[in-house]
């Protein structure tokens, strides 16, 4: 079993049988969190759409509470905390987490855990923005497929990527380009600022990706995968 949370721009909460894992909560409501099971939270990197101090308010006692954060964030002492930088990898009893450098800031997350592998992006796209002086798109283009080619041919059950109205005419390419590179079974669009319009042109454009996108539309949205 497999529950799946969004609460707001990228930030999601998975819910497995194992453990909670929540990524880049910085706004929404969380749902009631089972008090039985640990809680692994995971910041990709400091931009405030990502990352709110008030995410260590969590950690109040009623369950174990692990945070995993991108470098750049500076944890407040007296708190199970790791700061990774893109590369590194960390086993904990609940999960086994590795690493990717981002093509902004901080890192990108792949969690293991109860035989699933779980990709959360953060802010690790394939940028485009017109114009930007030469060669800052060619080498946006180059570090996105570096980083990201670790996950070639790799399965990858969940899938958070961004898809920003904001990049226009470039909005899905790193979106389509990792549905291609890796073995993606359910990819959910995050990074949306409230527009969903970009997923339906995806859709739109490519049916065949029906069976592999989710679409996210709404705060507090759920979704349920039996194993």
């Amino acid at each position: 079993m497999t529950d799946v949370t969004f609460l707001a721009h990228s930030g999601f909460l998975v819910e497995t049988e194992e453990v909670l894992l929540l990524f880049d909560w910085w706004k929404g409501a969380l749902p009631s969190l089972p008090p039985e099971k640990p809680l692994l939270v995971l910041v990709s990197h400091g931009h405030h759409d990502h990352f709110n101090p008030a995410v260590f308010a969590l950690d109040d006692g009623t369950r174990p509470v692990r945070f995993l954060l991108g470098e750049g964030i500076t944890p407040p002492a007296g708190h199970d905390c790791a700061v990774l930088r893109g590369g590194e990898s960390v086993t904990l009893p609940e999960a086994a987490v590795e690493t990717l450098p981002s093509t902004d800031e901080g890192v990108a997350f792949l969690v293991r855990c109860g035989g699933r592998t779980v990709y959360h992006a953060g802010d690790l796209n394939w940028w485009h923005w017109e114009g930007e002086p030469d060669p800052w798109n060619p080498r946006m283009e180059a570090d996105f497929k570096r980083y990201t080619e670790p996950l070639r041919r790799r399965r990858l059950d969940l899938a958070f990527l961004p898809l920003d109205p904001r990049q226009q005419a470039a909005e899905s390419w790193g979106f389509t380009y990792l549905l291609e590179l890796a073995d993606i079974r359910r990819a959910f669009p995050m990074h949306q600022w409230g527009d969903t319009s970009p997923t339906d042109r995806l859709l739109s454009a490519r049916p065949d990706l029906w069976d592999r996108v989710v679409p996210v539309s709404r705060e507090g949205q759920r979704w349920h995968f039996p194993d």
